[in-house]
């Protein structure tokens, strides 16, 4: 194994996996840390993790767990991979894992940019856009988990570790991979990047050959496999068939649009933590309705963010959160052992609570669908899934994804 990445979601790993696939590394995705060796000939592994909005104690013992069996597995770089919108609280993790991630590495400057130019993210001045907006004005200033309100990247990891927070801008950028390395700190320092094209992100790649640690989004691999003698390869597929899902719960903007699209022609269940936690909804019964459609329904928690923060208020967003989570994991579970064998999932904390109700252990990655997101089929070729981040994709993406499990363009 050459290259190996700690994602802090489910739906963030396949997206980093297939940016690896598709510069011409062998990956694979496993679900949390695996209690058996990587196949041999494998030349990335990528480890899920559920950790975004996990305590920090918590996060960075996962973490370096991840880190220690991807070492054990002869991985000679690793990636912390976060999401591309930063998603972190002032209390948040990203910076507390990335410096223990460091010191056990030995790390000194670590690059980090969470930009992806094919999904509209880059970073200017420091700066977190969205895009063209700034990451505080995009939308991400709603979600319920991870409120992003300031969009420099700097200041956001400065309040989360002892570290010190510097800064390559992109005219040092532009100059290419040997002006970054040049302009990188000879001292511990997490060194936020700019990239405004996906040109950058290749120079930051070659900047970091031989570093031992990285963080970023999913563009922030696009010029590693290159390093290591890789070149673009297409994934396989093999088709699919059988009845489909789709399971969304999140209430990002892209999201909203699509489940509003694939609603006006399919049928769909909106289900609510009020509804789940007074018993009014029951995996049972919504089992049953899933499967007595005549063609691959949507089952959505509420799009709005006005109802998800009523049900916070109502009760506690802990247990609003865990019981559409609950309700979306034991509802794959049931489905999939009744014949389902499509199912394409929307928002991350979702992807992770569908991912761990199937009880997948590794994930095969094959071709895009959309930026981002990958086609994937659990290892034991029984399920097709699709893992959305809440803000990927276009407006029919899910008829698109269900459509690219059977084979159909």
């Amino acid at each position: 194994m050459k290259l190996g990445v700690i994602a802090d979601d489910f739906t963030g790993a396949s997206d980093i996996a297939l940016t690896i696939a598709e510069a011409g590394l062998s990956v694979a995705q496993f679900i949390g840390v695996p209690g058996a060796p990587a196949p041999a000939d494998l030349g990335a592994g990528v480890v899920a993790l559920k950790s975004r909005t996990a305590p920090v104690a918590e996060a960075i013992q996962s973490s370096l767990a991840a880190c220690e069996w991807l070492l054990a597995q002869g991985a000679e770089q690793i990636i912390f991979k976060v999401c591309s919108t930063f998603d972190s609280t002032p209390k948040g993790n990203i910076g507390p894992v990335l410096q223990a991630l460091a010191e056990r590495l030995g790390a000194q400057s670590v690059i980090v940019c969470p930009a992806f130019p094919e999904n509209g993210r880059s970073v200017y001045q420091g700066h977190l856009f969205v895009n063209d907006v700034l990451l505080s004005e995009s939308g991400m200033q709603d979600h319920p988990l991870t409120p992003m309100t300031d969009p420099d990247l700097r200041r956001v990891l400065a309040v989360q570790t002892d570290w010190q927070v510097s800064h390559i801008p992109s005219k040092v950028v532009m100059q290419g991979g040997g002006a970054i390395r040049a302009a990188l700190p000879a001292l511990p320092r997490m060194v936020v990047v700019d990239a405004i094209t996906e040109a950058d992100l290749l120079q930051i790649g070659a900047a970091a050959k031989g570093a031992k640690l990285l963080c970023g989004g999913s563009g922030i691999a696009l010029g590693l496999p290159l390093n290591f003698g890789a070149k673009p390869a297409q994934p396989d597929w093999t088709p699919i068939t059988g009845g489909g899902v789709v399971i969304s719960g999140s209430c990002s903007q892209a999201t909203r649009r699509q489940v509003a699209a694939y609603a006006a022609d399919n049928p769909c269940f909106e289900v609510s933590a009020e509804a789940i936690v007074n018993g009014e909804i029951t995996v049972a019964g919504l089992a049953e309705w899933v499967l007595g459609q005549r063609c691959a329904p949507l089952v959505y928690s509420s799009a709005n963010p006005i109802v998800v923060r009523q049900a916070q208020e109502g009760l506690g967003a802990e247990l609003a959160a865990s019981a559409i989570e609950g309700l979306f994991a034991e509802l794959a579970a049931e489905l999939a052992a009744r014949g389902i064998a499509r199912i394409v999932v929307a928002g991350g904390e979702t992807s992770g609570a569908v991912v761990k109700g199937l009880k997948a252990r590794a994930l095969v990655i094959g071709p895009r669908i959309a930026a981002g997101v990958p086609l994937l089929r659990m290892s034991d070729q029984s399920v097709a899934l699709a893992l959305k981040s809440g803000n990927f994709g276009g407006e029919a993406f899910f008829g698109d994804a269900l459509a690219q499990m059977e084979g159909k363009a």
